[in-house]
């Protein structure tokens, strides 16, 4: 990672920084939308946004495995159960009325400062005496030629090295998708009823 920033040419460094702000502002300015938003499926399609320009951020960062996962968990699978929970609810959000928080603004703030202070003392992106890339990170990139037929060494690091992990994620997200279907009813009798009860009552 150190060897192919030092290869860069200060005009695409800037490139990537300016590509890095503007996927930060577009996800700020979805993230307040979806706050105020009060239209349940505005809000849902949204979200699947707010799924995708994160994954955009991570292919930024050279995180392409955690932005296959967003792309496919957050913009794919969530949008798709979360329309199917739509479909035993009402399209927007009931009214309430506004109440402040302090105690919750309080530590929110406490939270995001003690954040900001653990991020002073990180290494420079791409710095080769970061943890990541020395001790465990090196041993990969040496062994994984040799004992990996694999090109990509997160590639090789996730479908080998980590096998029995990713099968479990992976297992974990399909129980947990199925239980949702489950609960929600959909292609069941119980689930076509609630839909029509919902529809006659609009």
């Amino acid at each position: 990672m150190s060897a192919a920033l030092a290869t860069q040419t200060p005009n695409a460094i800037a490139a990537g920084l300016v590509i890095d702000l503007a996927l930060l502002t577009l996800l700020f300015i979805v993230a307040v939308n979806i706050a105020r938003q009060r239209h349940l499926f505005a809000a849902v399609m949204l979200s699947g946004i707010y799924s995708l320009l994160s994954a955009a951020f991570f292919v930024s960062l050279d995180a392409v495995d955690v932005a296959f996962t967003e792309a496919a968990v957050g913009a794919g699978i969530s949008t798709v159960l979360m329309l199917g929970g739509m479909l035993l609810t009402a399209r927007r959000e009931k009214p309430v009325s506004p109440r402040r928080a302090p105690v919750a603004f309080i530590v929110v703030t406490l939270v995001g400062a003690a954040l900001v202070y653990a991020s002073v003392d990180m290494p420079p992106f791409g710095s080769a005496d970061a943890p990541a890339n020395r001790y465990i990170g090196e041993e990969y990139v040496q062994r994984t030629p040799k004992e990996i037929a694999v090109p990509n060494v997160v590639t090789a690091v996730l479908a080998s090295y980590r096998g029995f992990d990713t099968m479990g994620e992976t297992t974990v997200i399909f129980t947990a998708g199925l239980a949702v279907i489950l609960l929600l009813g959909i292609g069941s009798a119980r689930g076509g009823r609630a839909v029509r009860d919902k529809e006659e009552e609009e």
